[in-house]
């Protein structure tokens, strides 16, 4: 199976970034993981879609349809899909609620794999999750370039799953590589106190 160094990787794209950052989950850290700096250099992106591929496939699990929640998980869930020769689609939210649009459907039964480009909470792809299940599919993995280490990665020891983790224990999630950062609450952070610096948000929602 291919292996790759997914921190030095985002390291040489400059996506990881050192500073003081407002995150999704409303905490703040001193990192950030800035995955479309990876994902702009399309032959990265096949790599990493190759070598997240690998894993599921040396893991026996076979899908027929690739879901990303948009925005971020669009092309590391497209390359996915590419490498495991299945087809791609995207949730999206309309007035803050995960929706499948665009003519996309899935057939009763139809096996899916959620795909994002960061693995956090896993609360993202869980919506993306419960709209292909509403319509019939069964989602068979969970899987991200990378995993903010609040999950689980297949094959892993429950007993370190963070109470944060919204991702069901009965399906495995793969990914590239753990990135563990400390957060912080925002009434607690000790870079809002140091440096007198408001938290900046550099992804999609929000900016």
């Amino acid at each position: 199976m291919q292996t790759l160094n997914i921190e030095q990787i985002y390291k040489d794209a400059h996506a990881l970034l050192e500073g003081h950052f407002l995150l999704s989950s409303g905490n703040h850290s001193a990192h950030y993981l800035q995955s479309a700096k990876v994902l702009e250099n399309p032959q990265i992106a096949s790599k990493l879609g190759c070598a997240l591929a690998a894993q599921i496939k040396e893991a026996g699990i076979e899908a027929d349809t690739i879901c990303s929640p948009a925005l971020g998980g669009i092309l590391a869930g497209y390359e996915l899909a590419r490498a495991l020769g299945v087809r791609f689609i995207f949730t999206e939210r309309v007035d803050g609620v995960m929706q499948l649009r665009r003519g996309f459907e899935v057939a009763s039964g139809e096996r899916v794999i959620v795909c994002e480009d960061i693995i956090t909470t896993g609360g993202s792809a869980l919506e993306s999750a419960r709209c292909v299940e509403f319509l019939g599919a069964k989602v068979v993995a969970y899987a991200g370039l990378a995993n903010r280490g609040f999950c689980v990665r297949a094959n892993g020891d429950l007993a370190s799953k963070k109470p944060e983790c919204r991702l069901p224990d009965s399906t495995p999630l793969f990914a590239l590589g753990d990135f563990i950062f400390t957060m912080y609450d925002p009434k607690d952070c000790p870079l809002c106190a140091q440096n007198h610096s408001k938290a900046i948000k550099p992804g999609s929602r929000g900016n």
